[in-house]
């Protein structure tokens, strides 16, 4: 049985399409999870939207999230810390996750990507207490299904803790071999490549100062015989390049190099440090770079070379980075943020606001090696936002709604998210769960890990 979407009246339909068109007063027909007809003819449909006064834009996509996260944002000791002292100094709370934890900071920072138009998200899960740990990505997937949002999870992994040299405590390090399995297990029991797929994974060892080289080796090696992606946390930190150029005789991307981390199913997060060589590496490689703009702002890490990317054609994709390093799951604050801090960085060589919702949509879906989502054209899939352009603060914005994300910004809810043709929010509510039971569970469960520390 068919299920359809109409939304009709639509004011501007910005698509983020090759031509990048923006159509007034059109309709928008979804059927079967994909976009069907976009134009002024009328289509019976099961569920029908008024988009009067709707601005409608593809749904955004995060490339790099960690939402166990979501639990210790805001702590005061952490505020003032940079990335090594902050990790070292979280780690021993993070060693207290468990599967309710996990459960419920996956609806809290899903929900508040999906509240702020975001319809695919993808998260770096890599810590795994040697107690009850064996089921957190089932968790995850189980809880963004019932969300309703596009999940790609990555098997992350440390192996390398401080008795050998790196960050991480005895406690959340595994062995390659537990580590190898359950990567296996998992792709094995929930990777979906098709088009249109609501889950996949992906094979993340944490960073170079987590991980050992074998381990990089291996997951490469196992991402490639399923044909899964690859990614990892580099040149987020001079303190990284120290780390690696001491350890390993070699800048990051470099040893990234030499372990077979390159190549287009690979992205990295943050990317700031890389040099001239090393941006041509990317470009040639194909090899790409989350660009998480709060959090390189919070933990004073730098400015990544953005730009410069862009016009070498390096597949640069947004993200928000772990609730943590950033205090928020929103994309929308990350585009606005992202446009000014290289408009002061770089001038008249920054992204442009439109610029920046590219890379939130059809930039995001090049680094998850998707072309079934990130615009609004026929054939893809039918995952939208939609916002009300009649309210004060868009008063004088309605030149440009192509550009409106970055350069004016939207600070409140979505008046929809809207995934395979499926609502999921609406008046900038969650549809599928009970946003109060979430608020109340989750806060207990902040209060058990904090006091527990």
């Amino acid at each position: 049985m068919k299920n359809s979407l109409l939304i009709k009246n639509i004011s501007y339909l910005v698509t983020c399409d090759e031509q990048d068109r923006v159509f007034e007063n059109v309709n928008l027909y979804i059927e079967d999870g994909a976009i069907k007809y976009i134009g002024n003819d009328a289509y019976n449909a099961d569920e029908v939207i008024d988009g009067k006064d709707m601005i409608v834009y593809p749904g955004l996509i995060n490339t790099h999230h960690h939402l166990y996260q979501t639990f210790t944002r805001n702590l005061p000791q952490v505020q003032n810390m940079e990335l090594f002292d902050w990790l070292t100094t979280l780690y021993e709370i993070w060693k207290g996750l468990n599967s309710d934890i996990i459960r419920y900071s996956t609806y809290v920072g899903v929900g508040e990507l999906m509240k702020n138009g975001c319809t695919t998200c993808f998260d770096h899960h890599y810590v795994f207490p040697q107690e009850e740990s064996d089921e957190f990505i089932d968790i995850q997937f189980r809880t963004a299904e019932e969300l309703g949002v596009r999940f790609h999870a990555s098997r992350g992994s440390m192996s390398l803790s401080k008795k050998d040299g790196g960050l991480p405590p005895d406690s959340v390090v595994q062995t390659i071999d537990k580590i190898l399995y359950d990567s296996e297990r998992l792709i094995k029991t929930y990777h979906d490549g098709s088009q249109f797929s609501t889950r996949q994974v992906v094979l993340a060892p944490c960073s170079p100062f987590s991980v050992t080289g074998e381990l990089m080796k291996e997951s490469a090696i196992l991402a490639r015989k399923y044909g899964v992606r690859l990614h990892t946390h580099l040149a987020e930190t001079i303190d990284e390049e120290k780390f690696t150029t001491e350890k390993f005789g070699m800048r990051p991307l470099e040893y990234m190099e030499s372990l077979g981390w390159v190549g287009e199913d690979v992205w990295y997060a943050h990317g700031i440090h890389f040099n001239d060589e090393e941006l041509k590496v990317l470009a040639k490689t194909k090899t790409g770079v989350a660009h998480c703009p709060v959090s390189n702002m919070k933990l004073s890490s730098g400015v990544a070379r953005i730009p410069e990317m862009l016009e070498m054609d390096i597949p640069v994709g947004l993200a928000v980075d772990g609730s943590a390093s950033n205090d928020g799951s929103n994309l929308l604050e990350e585009m606005r943020i992202g446009y000014l801090l290289h408009r002061l960085h770089s001038s008249r060589k920054a992204p442009t606001g439109y610029d920046m919702l590219k890379l939130a949509t059809k930039g995001g879906a090049k680094l998850l090696g998707r072309n079934d989502i990130g615009e609004l054209s026929i054939g893809k899939a039918g995952d939208l936002f939609m916002i009300n352009k009649n309210r004060i603060e868009f008063v004088g914005t309605q030149y440009d709604p192509k550009s409106l994300l970055g350069t004016v910004g939207f600070k409140g809810k979505v008046d929809y998210t809207i995934v395979g043709g499926k609502i999921v929010v609406k008046d900038g509510k969650l549809i599928n769960v009970d946003e109060e039971k979430v608020i109340y569970e989750g806060n207990k469960l902040v209060e058990k890990l904090i006091s527990n520390n």
